[in-house]
């Protein structure tokens, strides 16, 4: 059976969005089951319209899925995914992880492989701690970390042994050693999670 993986993510103008679907497309061409899902928007009206990026990203997720606790329940696999807010995850995607308690109550969320995956506009932007606070709540919820570490080459380009990460500068898009984190966090977690159901 394939793994099944559910990718939780928050964007507000694009740079995790890029994230989330390259972390995708890996995983689909391992074989999993993904389920791509992004958390409802919660900012107010006249934060979004201030910022072209941010309402040109909001109207190009506007049809996409949108994340249900379904989801976690249903997967083997969960990657989260966040801007960062002040060295913590966002509203949003807190806002969505605040619905969880009854599934975690009934012990749906344990046992799953988790990770993490972050971007801020500048360097040491407060990813680590981030990716840190994710993972506080996956330990709460009986999970199975698995961070990339150093365990391939490739995380001594980015240098985030947490989980990937990507600076944005000016701009979302992905380069390749962004691209290389991601697969190789990817292929870690599909791993490690057939290593188990075996």
């Amino acid at each position: 059976m394939p793994s099944k993986l559910a990718i939780v993510y928050y964007s507000s103008t694009g740079a995790t969005h890029a994230m989330a679907e390259r972390a995708a497309e890996t995983a689909e061409k391992a074989g999993a089951d993904v389920r791509l899902r992004h958390v409802e928007e919660t900012a107010p009206e006249e934060a979004i319209a201030g910022q072209d990026a941010w309402l040109a990203h909001r109207s190009e997720v506007e049809n996409a899925p949108v994340a249900e606790p379904d989801d976690l329940a249903w997967a083997d696999v969960v990657l989260m995914g966040t801007p960062t807010r002040f060295g913590s995850a966002t509203s949003q995607l807190q806002a969505f992880i605040d619905t969880l308690g009854p599934l975690w109550q009934d012990g749906g969320l344990a046992d799953k492989v988790y990770a993490g995956f972050t971007s801020s506009q500048t360097e040491h932007g407060g990813q680590e701690t981030t990716l840190l606070s994710l993972y506080t709540n996956f330990m709460h919820w009986g999970g199975i970390i698995v961070a990339p570490g150093y365990t391939d080459e490739v995380k001594f380009a980015d240098g985030n042994p947490y989980g990937a990460s990507k600076v944005t500068g000016d701009t979302p898009e992905l380069e390749q050693v962004d691209r290389d984190a991601l697969d190789h966090l990817v292929t870690r977690v599909l791993d490690v999670a057939e290593r188990l159901a075996s």
